[in-house]
């Protein structure tokens, strides 16, 4: 399996992009109902989007980003994106997290650091995992899929596949939501029961 680093480098000419983009929205008439009765509360909506356009600072949230451990594999012809974090203990257990829809590794931004540290937050150091925050197909850094079909049982079959590239035999499952995360969590165990330990 090639694995290869990554870190998350947006060209500026693509976030100026973005920021005209949001600002040439066309917005919708507002209904004459009370605010978030009839769906979002369109003020609100504009709210969010002149921060997004004027204040977000996108460098500050790629460097902090940038803290994690980041990589590209190709699994099974599947450019996969991952965070990768050894645990610090002497027993830290192989643990891959997945994320929901719609979401992304950045949902595990702090669960990541507690994970992998749990003495720093008074934990006891032998609960310590090795964590593994792939992408699922088509979100954050990975690639869209590269066929059809691809459902939780398939990205059960990558993450098994990248566990083992990493070198982990054996290892845990967590899934975000109920709809993907947690879908590919069961699916790790129904179809890998061997490399499973757990699943949640």
């Amino acid at each position: 399996m090639r694995i290869e680093p990554f870190q998350i480098a947006i060209p500026d000419a693509e976030i100026d992009d973005l920021r005209r983009r949001i600002r040439a929205t066309r917005w919708a008439s507002a209904t004459p109902s009370p605010a978030w009765q009839q769906g979002i509360d369109p003020m609100w909506l504009r709210e969010l989007a002149t921060y997004w356009a004027e204040s977000f600072d996108w460098r500050a949230a790629e460097r902090a980003l940038n803290l994690h451990t980041q990589f590209l594999a190709s699994v099974d012809g599947q450019r996969i994106h991952f965070a990768h974090r050894r645990g610090v203990g002497r027993t830290a257990y192989p643990l891959v997290i997945t994320h929901g829809w719609p979401g992304s590794f950045v949902e595990f931004d702090r669960l990541i650091e507690l994970l992998c540290g749990p003495a720093a937050s008074g934990g006891d150091p032998d609960d310590a995992f090795d964590v593994v925050a792939p992408s699922l197909p088509g979100f954050a850094f990975s690639q869209a899929p590269v066929r059809a079909g691809v459902s939780a049982f398939q990205v059960a079959d990558l993450w098994a596949e990248l566990m083992r590239g990493l070198g982990y035999e054996r290892f845990g499952a967590q899934g975000g939501d109920i709809d993907i995360g947690a879908g590919v969590s069961v699916a790790l165990a129904a179809r890998h029961s061997d490399k499973v330990g757990g699943s949640i």
